[in-house]
């Protein structure tokens, strides 16, 4: 779960799947932020204090991607199942003009809600995502395949403990330049070394991944009438700059904007240019 306190108050709100752990801090317009898998809010943490400094209320919320801290059982947990989650979470909390920024897996789920259930977002901000055939990217297709199989989620986490595997493709080494403190890395991989439930949650969600849903996103692409950030690291080992492209071709209000000595991991590579970035997002779009 995400300890960072640079994220403000730690709350929780009641959805009909159960309940999610969110922190929060800031006035304003609201910020919402879509993690990816196994983090959690602590992702945004160098990001939230700029942007509740700019005049924005942020939510940072522990998704249910393997390092939450609230189990869902009984929540469908599929892409559409997640997005109707994001969705209802902004109907429990009644948020309006809602700037919506996602990063990693985080960005299918936003574009399968900004396609399904727009209606409480203002303007959105894709920050290097899963999109179109990517999801999930290479080399995390097989090892989600695996999660699915009794006993794998458990021995993947176990190997987790090492640095030497948290450096690998499959830990951190892909996804951040930079090195990522222990603390953080350990808010990211405990709860699911921990806990039965979080891990039985994390295989619900590795058994409904599949790219048919980002692609029937992908199709409705024409309809979205949002104003759409596309922050995307040349560097990036798992999504290139060509799904950036196609983003902004696709999606009639986007712009693209390319942020150097990253990997996928922007708010933990650059956070600090992520941030002005969003800052300059929201007013460029700010609401009449």
């Amino acid at each position: 779960m995400a300890t960072s306190s640079a994220l403000g108050a730690a709350r929780e709100v009641t959805l009909s799947a159960g309940r999610i752990r969110y922190h929060e801090t800031g006035t304003g317009s609201p910020v919402v932020f879509v993690h990816g898998l196994l983090v959690n809010a602590d992702l945004w943490r160098a990001v939230v204090p700029g942007l509740a400094a700019a005049g924005h209320r942020c939510l940072a919320p522990d998704w249910p991607l393997g390092a939450h801290s609230i189990p869902l059982p009984g929540a469908d947990l599929t892409p559409t199942g997640l997005a109707d989650l994001i969705a209802e979470f902004l109907d429990a909390l009644d948020l309006v003009d809602v700037t919506l920024v996602a990063n990693d897996t985080g960005g299918a789920l936003t574009q399968i809600l900004m396609t399904r259930r727009p209606e409480r977002i203002a303007r959105v901000v894709l920050a290097a995502v899963d999109c179109y055939e990517v999801f999930p990217p290479r080399p995390f297709a097989g090892l989600l395949r695996a999660a699915t199989l009794p006993g794998a989620v458990r021995a993947a986490t176990e190997a987790l403990r090492l640095r030497l595997v948290q450096g690998l493709p499959i830990g951190f080494g892909w996804v951040a330049k930079h090195p990522v403190p222990q603390e953080i890395r350990d808010s990211y991989l405990l709860p699911s070394r921990h806990s039965a439930a979080i891990r039985a949650d994390l295989r619900r969600f590795a058994a409904g991944v599949d790219n048919a849903a980002t692609l029937a996103a992908a199709a409705k692409f024409g309809t979205v009438e949002l104003p759409v950030l596309v922050v995307w690291p040349p560097e990036d080992k798992l999504f290139p700059m060509a799904l950036a492209e196609r983003l902004v071709r696709d999606l009639p209000r986007a712009k693209l904007v390319t942020v150097a000595d990253s990997y996928t991991f922007l708010p933990e590579d650059q956070p600090e240019l992520l941030t002005e970035l969003i800052v300059e997002f929201t007013r460029l779009h700010a609401a009449p």
